[in-house]
């Protein structure tokens, strides 16, 4: 079966919008549901948020997820009812297990004793959930700095379950058909998307080349069902990308 490439353009997202939140979906979220559009491969969530300083999520519930975030430009403070907390910060990935229930919190509010603040500036990233493979899983947190794959050129793995990564320096998710990659291609760099059943690409920074689909820019998207391996080439400012290799879907009831 060939490639069939479904290019979905930034402004066809929807956005939602708060005094400190400002919210793109590219796949039915929340308050404002898409039933033609709730995912694509095992991906059901790919929001790209910009979070206020001072401000944030308050602590709320989830429960039998993969939650992947990818900060592009400030940082985010992260705790949760396992004791987990930290700050995510661009190169930093991150993975929540949601499992049987976990509680937890995202905001740019991180002070100093002082009382003056870290993060006087907005925080720019992208959450992705992904289903698991195992429901009711115990809850769990892991996160890898890996900017340094990231400095060498071309993909970077952030996150996998499947086997054929096994031992690979990536954080881990209890999905065993899916893979989160990552690249900051420079000016005219060029790569290969995965060969499988599902590729969701998202253009988080930059613009670039898809081979047979044309020029994709900033918060565009493709999702390629029995992907080739097609070449994507960075435009003349570099981009950056993220890439869901999924060799399964969500089985709808």
């Amino acid at each position: 079966m060939p490639a069939a490439i479904d290019i979905r353009r930034a402004s066809s997202r929807s956005l939602a919008r708060t005094p400190w939140l400002r919210s793109w979906n590219s796949f039915s979220f929340g308050a404002q549901p898409e039933p033609g559009n709730t995912h694509f491969g095992l991906l059901l969530v790919s929001n790209e948020d910009t979070v206020e300083p001072g401000t944030g999520f308050d602590t709320h519930p989830h429960q039998d997820m993969e939650i992947v975030t990818w900060v592009l430009e400030g940082a985010l403070v992260h705790q949760d009812s396992t004791g987990h907390n930290g700050i995510i910060y661009p190169g930093l990935a991150q993975r929540m297990t949601a499992g049987a229930g976990i509680l937890h919190s995202e905001k740019n509010d991180s002070w100093t004793l002082s009382g003056d603040p870290v993060h006087s500036d907005p925080v720019h990233f992208i959450q992705m959930w992904v289903l698991p493979d195992t429901a009711g899983v115990a809850p769990g947190y892991e996160q890898l700095d890996i900017n340094t794959q990231l400095g060498q050129g071309g993909w970077a793995i952030l996150a996998s379950g499947m086997p054929k990564h096994s031992g690979t320096r990536a954080i881990s998710i209890r999905q065993k058909h899916a893979a989160l990659h990552v690249a900051r291609l420079r000016p005219a760099e060029t790569v290969h998307i995965a060969t499988a059943p599902f590729v969701h690409l998202f253009v988080a920074k930059g613009a670039l080349a898809l081979e047979g689909s044309g020029a994709l820019t900033e918060g565009d998207a493709a999702r390629v069902t029995a992907a080739e391996g097609q070449r994507i080439t960075a435009a003349a400012e570099g981009a950056e990308v993220l890439m869901w290799e999924m060799d399964a879907t969500v089985v709808l009831r």
